[in-house]
């Protein structure tokens, strides 16, 4: 067990980690401390300063005979050098794409490998939400990006390992295979594994969401990287508004994704009509997937509130029910929320234009469009 600066007891085998070198110094970690097998699973991995940290940390623990599985997501680690995997390769790492962006038959699309999970020895994993890459490392001038992951120590690595292992060996039974994804870690922390992948009849984290979010009796706090949630989750934070449940969305103020951003922004209207709160950060890019509701239940992981991780990719979080890591998470989150820029309904008034309202629906309904295609693509191919 280890204590926090507020004096609550949070589990030693389940512990919050944060972007930049907290999260690299504990990957790294993992890889070189391996003894067996190590299974990686990325969406996004940067031939750049921090990737090339963890290509030598891999290569390494192949030296050491670790048997070493790698699977990328074929357009988000399209850029990632041939040179490098035939290095990796030649180094005993096995390393592949999941859906590569063109194959033989068929243009995948919307089908991505979206969860970021790192499993060693059945022993140890890392889930969340951040690639590898110097943005999400920072440096001395420039913030990391914000998000967040899980390190799970003991018996729940054991699932993940199986899952990691059924997907980059494509076993077609893992649809319906039935997995242990429930653990009590002590007397009031439970840890689940959930995951999103809707072509599989996998709806785990959505449900997740909506089921806290209408059972949240005083406050609900997101964090919300391209939110753009579909209606299910919109009804949903209507009825807890209505029911007096104070909610605080942690929204982009600053996105690598603009266009995503003012379609988020043509949404600010509906929301602060429901009394929710509305907060934008600005210190870096907002990347995190995380809530916390009541501070007893968390979410933590690659889903984002939208219909591309709904709908087309595969996503996996870390879901925690304990009043002890969920009140500590809490407390993390206000502060970030006293970073944060808040917008009221007045500040919207005065800083939003006519041409500005314009903008900011016609980038919601190209938006919304390009999810339909790329979400519908998937279907076209799973069918095929």
């Amino acid at each position: 067990m280890i204590i926090n600066n507020n004096s609550f007891y949070v589990p030693k085998n389940l512990e919050l980690v944060h972007s930049g070198e907290d999260y690299f110094a504990r990957l790294e970690t993992i890889i070189r401390e391996a003894q067996f097998q190590i299974h990686m699973q990325m969406y996004l991995f940067e031939n750049d300063t921090t990737g090339k940290r963890i290509v030598t940390a891999l290569k390494e623990a192949a030296l050491r005979k670790v048997e070493i599985y790698v699977l990328l997501d074929g357009l988000g680690s399209l850029s990632f050098p041939a040179e490098v995997i035939k290095e990796l390769k030649y180094s005993g790492v096995n390393i592949r794409f999941f859906a590569p962006l063109f194959s033989t038959y068929t243009f995948y699309l919307g089908r991505r490998l979206h969860r970021k999970v790192i499993v060693a020895d059945a022993k140890v994993a890392l889930v969340g939400g951040i690639n590898i890459a110097d943005k999400y490392h920072g440096s001395a001038t420039q913030k990391p990006w914000l998000d967040y992951a899980v390190q799970l120590n003991g018996e729940i690595a054991k699932p993940l390992q199986q899952l990691c292992h059924d997907i980059y060996f494509k076993k077609s039974h893992f649809k319906n295979k039935q997995i242990k994804s429930a653990f009590r870690i002590q007397q009031d922390t439970s840890v689940r594994i959930l995951q999103n992948d809707w072509l599989k009849g996998k709806n785990e984290i959505c449900d997740g969401y909506i089921k806290s979010i209408r059972h949240a009796k005083k406050e609900i706090i997101i964090v919300g990287s391209y939110f753009l949630p579909g209606i299910r989750i919109i009804r949903a934070l209507k009825k807890a508004s209505k029911n007096k449940v104070i909610i605080k969305l942690i929204l982009s103020g600053k996105s690598d994704l603009p266009l995503t951003r003012r379609a988020t922004c043509f949404l600010y209207g509906k929301l602060l009509s429901y009394n929710i709160e509305l907060y934008e950060w600005n210190e870096s890019i907002l990347h995190g997937k995380v809530a916390v509701v009541d501070g007893n239940w968390s979410t933590i992981g690659s889903f984002n509130l939208n219909n591309l991780s709904s709908y087309g990719s595969l996503e996996m979080n870390v879901e925690v029910l304990s009043s002890s890591f969920s009140t500590v998470f809490q407390e993390h989150l206000n502060e970030i929320i006293s970073q944060c820029q808040r917008i009221t309904p007045e500040s919207l008034k005065t800083k939003t234009s006519i041409m500005t309202k314009f903008i900011n629906l016609v980038s919601y309904a190209v938006t919304r469009i390009v999810e339909l295609v790329v979400t519908y693509t998937p279907y076209k191919r799973f069918y095929n």
